[in-house]
């Protein structure tokens, strides 16, 4: 599988409801994708350029003279996104210069492992800050047939997801809503009659521009990229880092989850960083009557992860 990535607790017995934890897997080896993630072999990217032909000049041999692009160019990973979805789902999809170019396998894969542990088919998803890409509802909608709502605060982002949904009938059903209290992220989202099986979430994962600058340098030497761009993986600052990191997000997430107990069956987040999972555990997992779990995912030559809660 191509890599277009463009970017336990402990023993925590307490007095109130049982908590249950599911530690990470701390093995190196690979994780395969998800097995119904239709990405699991390489692209076929003559049939991908009749779909965008722009895809074509990006195309590059590998040492073993396999077609492939440079994933650490971030127009190539969107020429490439491009055709995925409008091959695949007939979405006609696009991002300004400088927003964060989302990988299609590793979105779906999220959406994928969310799916198994969910006990019905007919979804309603909630996507907190859903960006300029729209990715989650995109795949929601087109991949699953979920009813998808999403949530976005920047008026830049919001006005180019709201471009796409115009732009294809097929998201005409998504639901796309503005979070105008900056301070907030399901406060003003999240009415009184609404419902919703599962919330996702992809949070900005850096701390600050120095830490995602740092990260950044590291993951081109990954790529062997010879970029000059200063983030491959574009993005702005508020899609890439937030005051305090992935781990104050998702604590902010978990106390503001509360309150809306019975109105969400499923909450999840990505964590990126190993190093964010027993913070945040054992943060949530000391809200009474919570279930904590951490899913562990293969993106072929890496693993992700994600945590989900619950209230019982």
């Amino acid at each position: 599988m191509q890599n277009d990535s463009v970017y336990f607790p402990p023993d925590n017995s307490r007095d109130c409801d049982t908590i249950a934890f599911t530690l990470p897997t701390q093995s190196r080896t690979p994780l395969p994708l998800h097995p119904k993630n239709p990405y699991t072999t390489d692209y076929d990217f003559d049939e991908l350029v009749k779909h965008n032909e722009t895809l074509g000049k990006y195309i590059v041999r590998n040492k073993h003279g396999i077609k492939t692009i440079k994933f650490g160019d971030q127009r190539a990973v969107k020429a490439l996104n491009k055709a995925l979805l409008k091959s695949r789902y007939d979405v006609h999809w696009d991002i300004p210069k400088g927003y964060v170019c989302p990988s299609i396998p590793g979105r779906l894969n999220y959406l994928l492992h969310v799916a198994d542990l969910l006990p019905k088919k007919d979804i309603k998803m909630l996507d907190v800050g859903t960006g300029a890409n729209l990715i989650y509802p995109i795949l929601g909608t087109c991949h699953f047939s979920w009813q998808c709502t999403a949530t976005e605060l920047h008026p830049d982002s919001i006005s180019h997801a709201q471009q796409t949904i115009a732009h294809n009938p097929a998201l005409e059903t998504v639901d796309l809503r503005v979070q105008k209290d900056k301070e907030c992220i399901l406060d003003h989202i999240i009415q009184p009659d609404d419902k919703f099986d599962v919330l996702v979430c992809n949070p900005p994962f850096y701390k600050n521009a120095e830490d995602a600058q740092k990260k950044n340098e590291r993951k081109v030497r990954n790529l062997q990229s010879k970029q000059k761009t200063k983030l491959n993986f574009a993005g702005r600052s508020s899609e890439l880092w937030t005051e305090g990191g992935e781990s104050q997000f998702i604590t902010q997430l978990a106390e503001e989850s509360v309150q809306f107990r019975d109105q969400v069956g499923l909450f999840t987040a990505l964590i990126s960083r190993m190093d964010s999972i027993e913070g945040i555990t054992d943060m949530i997992g000391s809200i009474p009557r919570t279930e904590v779990e951490v899913v562990d995912m293969g993106l072929g030559n890496k693993k992700s992860r994600f945590i989900t809660w619950k209230f019982i």
